[in-house]
């Protein structure tokens, strides 16, 4: 038994992480401190770890290998394997694409050309609110559009 820094607990071992350096072998904080610990750690340093990811995938080896892996065969299975994966899980939201996708094709829907939001004519995308009004879209910037996402849900039922 042990207690746990964090919380007060008594705990059994195997609810902690292993540390050689420490007396016992073991960390002083139980696993489930330290992973509320690193949950909130990793929400308050967010925009630098979202910065510091966007900088290391732009490097330029990065990319290139990114390009090559994705002409290799198993790239190409790799893509599609996640876009059925995509389909599966979002079958609602991946109908109304289809079916707005169509009424575009077909005339039925006249595409946007500035962004509902900001004015811009940049990169103009459809965007449902409720993914069961598949025809009812607001046109919104590639900015705009996942921004908006960041901080709203959709509606699907």
């Amino acid at each position: 038994m042990k207690v746990c820094k964090k919380c007060h607990q008594s705990k059994e071992l195997h609810e902690f992480y292993k540390k050689p350096t420490m007396a016992d072998g073991h960390l002083n904080a139980c696993i489930l401190c330290v992973k509320a610990y690193e949950k909130q750690r990793r929400f308050k340093i967010a925009d630098h770890l979202q910065a510091y990811e966007k900088a290391r995938s732009s490097l330029p080896h990065r990319v290139q290998a990114r390009k090559d892996y994705v002409q290799t065969e198993a790239g190409k299975q790799a893509k599609q394997r996640a876009i059925n994966a995509y389909r599966a899980r979002q079958p609602m939201r991946t109908a109304a694409h289809r079916i707005f996708r169509n009424a575009i094709k077909y005339g039925k829907v006249q595409k946007g050309t500035e962004c509902s939001e900001c004015g811009s004519t940049h990169k103009i995308e459809g965007h449902h609110d409720n993914y069961l009004e598949p025809l009812n879209v607001r046109w919104l910037c590639e900015v705009c559009h996942k921004q908006w996402h960041r901080h709203h849900t959709p509606i699907y039922e």
